[in-house]
């Protein structure tokens, strides 16, 4: 007797709701996007904070505690970047380090 595999078919799962429209799913987000978002966050908060100094320098600001915030976000922000890559990199390390 000849076994066969079974053919599979995908499932779409889609909702109507009772009013007759229909409810889009919502967009998933991979980590690569995360991370890539996070990124532009750290640089953006490290431009404005360049040109918050620079503006100081120029003598436009008026108030120094807005470009002292500004710094700290920017130094708070990198930071944690350079920690969750140190982690991403340890954790290779140890994945690289294991047998198999």
């Amino acid at each position: 007797m000849v076994m066969e595999p079974l053919q599979m078919t995908p499932v779409k799962m889609s909702a109507t709701s009772h009013l007759g429209e229909t409810i889009p799913e919502p967009e998933v987000k991979t980590f690569s996007q995360y991370m890539i978002d996070a990124l532009k966050k750290t640089n953006d908060l490290q431009h404005k904070s360049e040109a918050m100094d620079a503006a100081l320098a120029a003598g436009e600001v008026d108030d120094i505690s807005q470009v002292v915030i500004a710094a700290q976000k920017a130094e708070l922000s990198l930071q944690l970047t350079m920690q969750v890559r140190n982690k991403a990199l340890s954790a290779y390390q140890e994945l690289m380090r294991m047998q198999v």
